[in-house]
């Protein structure tokens, strides 16, 4: 039986201000889930947003509210802790809130895990992988601390593959920024960028072109959610990568954009997708339909990105690497050991579960509701 379902919200501050087309964050939120059963085993989720409501639908406080006032009744009502009976009621029970589902069904698969006294990645079919490649998101604004920031990464070895958050100026503007860096770093070091939806489709095609011709690898998301057509256009059109990351909602819309050739990639992320099982979804149609795999984040924080990583791992094609870069970007460590990051890559732990240990007492002292 599930004898305590608990939500908490942590402020934490980020090394820089992160800017994006949606947001500007100078702070991360970090929504954390605790299932204590009453065996006293306990299993943590996360259901990390970016921006409030400047993302998507779900904000840290709804979370926050929905899980207390219909997950936790609902669970404390089941006769008994069967994982897939109560992942079946929490599905017919309540409607959408695929962030808070996600956190919830990441506790629960933590606390199955270490029943069996297997690592996370075990119980969602195995690893293929013990790390995982990550980028970084270069996200100043400024091209030469940029420049400056991605020099650093590359000579520490933490990461040789970055993605540049763009569209909140001209088309013009993003393009000579973003070159300006893939010149500066070089030709063997991967540039991706992140629309975030901030272009129409005329500019779309105005911008992909001037970056394809500059050697940029990847273009995330250009158009909004509600063109799925533009995106098959420009998939169509252009060799460079085109991957759908806000039009990605779980295997329902992967199935949608695949059948309709809408991306090249999938950026697969675990609250998106409303949870890790589905993750594992959107990845077989993705293989199926021949449409490659790139490890998608919130930004979430330990709990999320570790989460994150168990069900990366288990990925046959995860061609673009991932974006599992979150915990760096903040400034304070909520984890006994903190995540292990090396030659570019996180290790994915082998402990039972997730593999990792939250410190309470520092959490305690982060929490601000």
């Amino acid at each position: 039986m599930y004898k305590n379902i608990e939500t908490l919200l942590v402020q934490i501050p980020t090394i820089r201000p992160h800017r994006m087309a949606v947001a500007t964050m100078h702070t991360q939120t970090l929504v954390l889930v605790k299932v204590t059963t009453d065996d006293g085993v306990v299993g943590w989720g996360e259901a990390t947003t970016i921006g409030g409501l400047g993302y998507g639908d779900e904000s840290p406080e709804s979370i926050k509210a929905n899980i207390e006032s219909y997950f936790a009744p609902l669970m404390k009502s089941l006769p008994a802790a069967n994982l897939a009976q109560t992942l079946h009621a929490i599905k017919k029970n309540i409607q959408g809130n695929r962030f808070a589902k996600c956190a919830i069904q990441t506790a629960l698969l933590d606390i199955h895990a270490q029943r069996l006294g297997l690592p996370l990645s075990e119980v969602l079919g195995g690893r293929l992988r013990d790390s995982v490649p990550v980028l970084w998101v270069l996200a100043s604004g400024d091209t030469e601390k940029d420049i400056a920031e991605a020099q650093q990464m590359l000579k520490a070895k933490r990461h040789n593959i970055f993605k540049l958050k763009i569209g909140s100026r001209t088309v013009e503007e993003d393009v000579e920024h973003v070159l300006a860096i893939k010149q500066a770093l070089g030709a063997d070091v991967s540039i991706r960028v992140d629309l975030n939806q901030a272009w129409t489709e005329l500019e779309s095609n105005k911008g992909i072109q001037l970056l394809q011709a500059g050697g940029i690898d990847l273009i995330e998301q250009p158009c909004t959610t509600e063109n799925d057509d533009a995106m098959e256009r420009l998939t169509r059109k252009f060799d460079i990568a085109i991957m759908a990351d806000e039009s990605l909602k779980g295997p329902e819309s992967a199935y949608r954009l695949a059948k309709h050739n809408a991306a090249s990639v999938f950026a697969v992320k675990i609250a998106q997708s409303g949870g890790l099982l589905e993750s594992c979804e959107v990845a077989r149609l993705a293989q199926l339909a021949g449409i490659d795999l790139y490890g998608g984040t919130m930004l979430e924080g330990p709990v999320g990105t570790i989460a994150s990583a168990h069900v990366f791992s288990t990925f046959e094609n995860l061609a673009y690497g991932t974006e599992l870069f979150g915990p760096l970007l903040l400034t304070e460590q909520i984890l006994k050991t903190p995540l292990q990051y090396e030659n570019f890559e996180l290790i994915v732990p082998s402990a039972p579960g997730m593999g990792i240990e939250l410190d309470e007492n520092k959490i305690d002292n982060l929490r601000f509701k």
